[in-house]
């Protein structure tokens, strides 16, 4: 009797609505831009529908999105996904080799994760939002400045490694890639060595994907469409 072969399981990624999930973009694109296999699994957000809220709870009990199912395990939150992925796919490099600069990487990355709250309340992702700048207030102000601090200071130190922040796509990329069209749709203006990195993230092919998908969608959640 011939053997039974063990076939890896695909891990499943399940992300909201792409026009406007920045959390889902995150681990979805740590994927994409590293050729690691995955089925994707939409549930639209913000329905009011019972069957798409019990059906995001069959995958995750956070009743959130992005979540991550590998088997029998279950990881939520971007970051958690991201750190999840760096271990089971260490040829990706989704953290640099060097122990200073993954330091670094994830300190800007946990950074990003944990904050920007009035950048991220002024200026929500809505990728077919038309491109205009709006009144922001200074502590948003001081969110981009802080930004592109980070964006420059990273393409300084690495940009002989690479056109990200650490030389090649990481995980760090990843965290920053939907402030990217934040900064795109606000019209908010990118300059000096900043400017290199969000030319850079633009140009990635995972990243026009997304985009491209996103700018397809119809849905409309009217509460992202204040601003």
């Amino acid at each position: 009797m011939p053997q039974q072969q063990d076939f890896p399981q695909v891990l499943k990624l399940v992300i909201g609505n792409k026009n406007y999930s920045s959390w889902s973009m995150r681990p979805w694109l740590a994927l994409r831009a590293n050729d690691i296999a995955f089925d994707e699994v939409f549930i639209p957000l913000y329905t009011d529908n019972k069957a798409d809220k019990d059906r995001l709870l069959s995958f995750s009990q956070s009743g959130k999105v992005p979540a991550l199912i590998d088997g029998e395990i279950t990881v939520w939150d971007s970051l958690s996904i991201i750190e999840y992925l760096a271990e089971k796919f260490p040829q990706a490099g989704l953290w640099p080799e060097d122990r200073a600069a993954r330091a670094h990487a994830r300190s800007v990355s946990a950074e990003m994760h944990s904050g920007f709250l009035p950048l991220r309340n002024e200026c929500g992702m809505n990728l077919r939002r038309p491109v205009g700048a709006i009144p922001m207030s200074d502590d948003a102000r001081a969110n981009v400045a802080r930004i592109q601090h980070i964006w420059a200071d990273c393409s300084r130190r690495y940009r002989k490694e690479g056109p990200f922040l650490f030389g090649r796509f990481s995980g760090a990329d990843a965290m920053f890639a939907p402030v990217v069209h934040r900064f795109r749709t606000y019209a908010i203006e990118v300059s000096g060595d900043a400017r290199h990195y969000f030319d850079a993230m633009g140009s990635l092919p995972a990243f026009q994907e997304w985009t491209r998908a996103g700018l397809a969608e119809t849905l409309v959640i009217e509460r992202f469409e204040t601003v």
